[in-house]
């Protein structure tokens, strides 16, 4: 119930009832409404500078939880360069140098991206600098990885080419020591046979009994076999490709037929007497690209290094050829 008020009238020395207007009320409701209004305002504004809502405290969670998985991924691809950068050192320093291939420049390894912006819809936000640095890294990194897979395919080209190769070298002796009588002759000049004047001796003789089994001494196709070549009688001639050729020389019979395909010790014939010969042996040459080398340094695949240094003994006296 409200209060009803009153006030003194001087003239009629009597308390009158005050009257309020209806007009005065409703002023007086809308100032109440109106600071009512107000007061909920800054109540409201106040709290949301200070309280989070549950909506927002989701909200912070996800974006510190984003921040720390940027953070984790920045490491992992830290880690990730630094082990890109081992295998990029080893490659360039140590695979590409053996197999013979011209390092890759670090700024073809580590360029960036020039031209137009690419992260240009990543800007404008609280984190763009953090989200546009992890991009660039994770597109660098894709490219380095790209350029080293590149490499490593090249040198897997260059190591087979390289396996090859290595299986080609004619590198061993065409006559096993424990067969042998002795090194005969060496390459260089010396006393022939039947002359006694002092000549070229293409190649290295290998005296050895009648029947000794001979061996090819690296990989290839047989190019010739047979005794139409003046001088070398019976005689095997074996392409080893990367310019290498070696011939064997007075067999006694062949073990092997032209264009047939060979192993490194693979056997191909019997050693022998035949063509311009003065004891059973087998001479042996070697040619790299048409010209004739001494095949003394190619024995290493099959002598230690004390039977290398008795044979270069052997190789460098000027004593007579068996051809």
């Amino acid at each position: 119930m409200s209060k009803v008020k009153y006030y003194y009238d001087s003239e009629s020395l009597s308390y009158r009832k005050i009257e309020r207007k209806k007009r005065t009320t409703i002023k007086y409701a809308f100032m109440f409404l109106l600071a009512s209004a107000l007061f909920g305002f800054l109540f409201v504004f106040i709290a949301s500078q200070y309280v989070e809502s549950p909506k927002e405290r989701a909200l912070k969670r996800e974006l510190q939880n984003a921040q720390l998985q940027f953070q984790l991924l920045n490491k992992k691809m830290t880690e990730a360069e630094a082990v890109l950068a081992n295998v990029a050192d080893r490659d360039n320093n140590i695979y590409r140098v053996y197999f013979e291939a011209n390092p890759i420049p670090d700024e073809q390894r580590k360029a960036g991206f020039g031209g137009i912006n690419r992260y240009k819809d990543l800007e404008g936000f609280d984190n763009s600098k953090l989200i546009i640095e992890s991009n660039k890294r994770i597109d660098i990194l894709q490219k380095q990885i790209v350029v080293q897979s590149k490499s490593l395919d090249e040198i897997a080209i260059l190591a087979e080419e390289k396996e090859k190769l290595l299986a080609a070298i004619p590198a061993i002796q065409p006559v096993r020591n424990e067969d042998l009588k002795r090194m005969a002759s060496g390459y260089g000049m010396r006393s022939d046979p039947f002359t006694k004047a002092r000549k070229m001796h293409w190649g290295m003789d290998f005296s050895a009994p009648k029947g000794t089994p001979i061996y090819a001494t690296g990989d290839g196709v047989v190019e010739r076999a047979d005794n139409t070549a003046t001088g070398y009688g019976n005689h095997v001639r074996i392409n080893h490709g990367y310019g290498y050729v070696s011939l064997y020389g007075h067999l006694f019979k062949y073990n092997v037929k032209k264009n047939q395909k060979v192993k490194r010790g693979d056997l191909i014939g019997f050693v022998g007497s035949t063509g311009r010969s003065e004891a059973p042996h087998c001479h042996y040459e070697i040619f790299k690209d048409g010209e004739r080398i001494n095949p003394i340094n190619f024995y290493y695949g099959s002598l230690t290094a004390e039977e290398f240094n008795e044979m270069l003994e052997h190789a460098s006296l000027e004593n007579q050829s068996l051809d």
